[in-house]
């Protein structure tokens, strides 16, 4: 099971984009869209400070590692949750757990295995910390409920070389669709390589020879 497409432009959109290292809320270093050390190389801390040289370049890399990052997170989200899962049910809980790695020991993955999805609902409001992440967790608890999915560009914000983010006003925006361009590029496999017959030099003479005796070829 994974992630469908609004699913994920919902977590992009919680995240926001921020192309160059920065210090979160608990001071660890994390790049582009929510990426930590944590979730495996490159360790944001190691990286080149402030912003790239090439903007756009920094915002495909930042959804490079998203994209390698996610398939971590839903595979522990189907690990710890024990019943079938709606799409819209799971697309909250990836979000949930992308935000707070918590899905194995969260009280609304117990009430959700025990069959009680309206205390799993209202269990995603028991992770609140911090006060400003109430709106992702209402959001979440909407979409897991209801099936409500949010809508809205997704915002790129600055950073500078101390990992200060400036949120005070985006530097780009990202539509949907140009955010769904760049989480559908994958690697595309090289091409089977083709039998070939090795080249031999010939003399005029054993040219010759081959069209006198009809063994000549193309």
């Amino acid at each position: 099971m994974h992630m469908t497409d609004r699913g994920l432009l919902a977590l992009v959109r919680h995240e926001g984009l921020v192309p160059g290292p920065y210090l979160d809320v608990k001071n660890v270093w994390t790049f582009g869209i929510g990426h930590t050390a944590a979730a495996g190389g490159p360790d944001p801390a190691r990286m080149s400070r402030g912003m790239p040289a090439d903007l756009d370049a920094g915002i495909h890399e930042a959804f490079r590692l998203f994209r390698v990052d996610i398939v971590a997170y839903e595979a522990e989200v189907l690990r710890a949750v024990k019943v079938p899962l709606e799409t819209h049910e799971f697309d909250a809980l990836v979000s949930f757990h992308y935000n707070t790695g918590g899905i194995a020991k969260a009280s609304l993955t117990r009430h959700l295995n025990t069959g009680n999805r309206a205390a799993a609902a209202q269990a995603f409001m028991g992770w609140l910390r911090p006060a400003a992440i109430r709106t992702r967790r209402e959001a979440e608890r909407d979409l897991f409920r209801d099936g409500r999915y949010p809508t809205g560009t997704i915002p790129v914000w600055a950073v500078d070389r101390n990992g200060r983010v400036d949120f005070s006003r985006p530097i780009r925006r990202l539509t949907e669709a140009e955010a769904l361009a760049m989480l559908r590029v994958t690697s595309l496999p090289m091409p089977p390589t083709m039998p070939t017959r090795p080249v031999v030099a010939q003399s005029w003479w054993q040219r010759l020879m081959e069209f006198l005796t009809g063994k000549a070829t193309s």
